[in-house]
């Protein structure tokens, strides 16, 4: 019997094989954004979920990052915690004229798509693969929130239009546009960001 296998060896391969699909389907849906339904029979199909508009940069951002970006937040709002009305305002003032990183990636990919045409048209062809390219970055980025210079984006501390009014917000409160149960800006800002 070398060399054969038992019942019992392909009982224990099937189940392994089954235990790594399992943990690569859990993989995808934790990380890649699929969701693994069940179609007729057996077959497992992984459907691709899009996340929600609002927080699809957020969700596609490393969790480090996001840290960073909201523990500045934290430290900024510390400062104004104590200011006048005026000084919040101004701070309020200034939150509006921010670029988020919508409009930061929208920039950069018009320039780029900009810069590729003209140097398309007087140069070589291959300057309208960075135009494709660009479009296709864009692309991703509306259906998915993430793109190649999304990580480099929110690592400069580009923050999201939801991060910019959740601090525009909790300022607010500062400033006593709102009636608020707490005085720590830790716990405003997560009062802000509740759904």
């Amino acid at each position: 019997m070398f060399g054969q296998s038992t019942g019992r060896d392909v009982f224990y391969q099937n189940n392994e094989r089954i235990l790594r699909i399992v943990r690569l389907f859990k993989h995808a849906e934790n990380c890649m954004g699929y969701e693994a339904k069940r179609t007729k029979g057996s077959e497992i199909d992984l459907i691709r979920k899009l996340p929600p508009t609002a927080r699809r940069v957020a969700e596609r951002t490393c969790d480090e990052t996001n840290a960073d970006i909201r523990e500045k937040t934290v430290n900024t709002l510390n400062i104004y915690k104590d200011s006048t009305a005026d000084v919040i305002s101004e701070r309020i003032e200034s939150l509006n004229e921010e670029w988020d990183v919508e409009r930061v990636l929208e920039a950069h990919a018009a320039s780029i798509i900009l810069i590729g045409s003209v140097l398309g048209m007087k140069k070589r062809r291959r300057w309208p693969y960075l135009t494709g390219a660009a479009g296709l970055f864009l692309l991703m980025h509306a259906l998915e929130g993430w793109c190649p210079p999304l990580p480099v984006i929110r690592q400069m501390g580009i923050r999201t239009a939801e991060e910019i009014f959740n601090e525009k917000t909790v300022l607010k409160m500062l400033r006593g546009d709102f009636v608020q149960e707490t005085d720590k800006t830790e716990e405003m800002l997560a009062m802000a960001e509740k759904e």
